[in-house]
């Protein structure tokens, strides 16, 4: 009996032993470190569905945060001026991949790195920016989403004269020097087309500084417009979108934008691709890359989710009755 207990002894002491051996041996659990990159405002101002909408894509696919992912976040709070700096800043961090919202900060990371990884979560037209050969085969070291914005202002401009349907001049606030907006040659031709489509008149108002704004809501009225089209200029949104928003209201001006985020801040009403389900769909980007996937062998996807929001209390204090039939295509009312 005691050389049976002395037995158990030994076994269990080379079970504990063996055990301890194989603990030490196994590789320790990979840690990806990423950057994510906007030129927008830190969470710190407010819910940012884009972001959370990345961070539970990332979740979902098998990330977390402190024990196998590390995400870099930089900000750029609506100043273009701050994006090679802090391009620079994620590059030295040696992130993996850097995943870029919006064409000025995809152009930023793009002159900063050719080697590590470029996740577009939306690009205005990736092709015509010079960010990929072709949406197949990007080619170099950046692929991701991108929106062909040149089809998106005609619908606009549609969802803006059914709104206010005794409109005949609509504004256009734009920012010609902006780089990824919507007021490139080939956009601005074809928002001409749908608008003399729909007898309307334009009236190109030209924003490059928020102490423009002002000066170009007055010429709107002046130029006896009744409505406001928004392009999707990155220095007109981040910290400029309340703004825009409180202007528009001043000045009883019926506004659409591309984005959600505006009608959430009280603009009447957006049409554009759903910025979190890009986000969230650039999260299975990096997934591919992170674990051997080129940049250059993913085909570059296009949105599959648009939508059109609706606030109707920003509709009541213009004096303006939506439209049932707009009512029915909302994927959002804001009441």
């Amino acid at each position: 009996m005691w050389c049976s207990t002395l037995g158990g002894i030994v076994m269990l002491t080379l079970s504990m032993l063996v055990a301890s051996l194989a603990a030490h041996t196994q590789p320790a659990t990979k840690v990806y470190r990423i950057g994510r990159f906007t030129s927008g405002l830190p969470p710190t101002a407010g819910p940012n569905p884009s972001e959370e909408a990345f961070r539970q894509g990332l979740h979902d696919l098998g990330y977390v945060e402190g024990q196998n992912l590390v995400i870099e976040s930089r900000y750029a709070e609506g100043s273009l001026e701050r994006l090679p700096d802090l391009a620079a800043e994620l590059i030295r961090l040696k992130v993996e991949v850097i995943v870029a919202g919006g064409s000025p900060v995809i152009l930023a990371v793009q002159h900063a790195t050719r080697t590590i990884p470029i996740v577009m979560a939306a690009a205005s037209d990736a092709v015509a920016e010079g960010f990929v050969a072709s949406l197949a085969r990007p080619g170099g070291n950046i692929t991701g989403l991108s929106f062909l914005g040149a089809e998106l202002p005609g619908k606009r401009l549609e969802l803006l004269k059914e709104t206010v349907p005794q409109s005949t001049r609509i504004a256009v606030l734009r920012n010609p020097d902006g780089p990824g907006d919507e007021s490139r040659q080939p956009l601005l031709h074809n928002l001409t087309g749908a608008a003399q489509a729909l007898g309307l008149q334009l009236h190109i108002v030209e924003v490059r500084r928020a102490d423009e704004l002002e000066t170009a809501f007055t010429a709107m009225t002046q130029e006896g417009a009744d409505a406001l089209l928004v392009a999707a200029a990155p220095t007109l949104y981040g910290n400029l979108r309340g703004r825009i928003v409180d202007l528009a209201a001043k000045h009883q001006l019926p506004a659409l934008y591309q984005w959600k985020m505006y009608v959430d801040a009280g603009g009447l009403m957006s049409y554009g691709p759903s910025l979190p389900d890009m986000w969230r769909r650039a999260a299975i980007y990096v997934d591919k890359i992170l674990k051997g996937a080129k940049p250059a062998d993913l085909p570059v996807e296009q949105p599959i989710k648009f939508e059109l929001v609706i606030n109707l209390k920003t509709a009541q204090a213009l004096g303006l009755t939506m439209p049932p039939s707009l009512l029915l295509q909302a994927d959002e009312v804001i009441k």
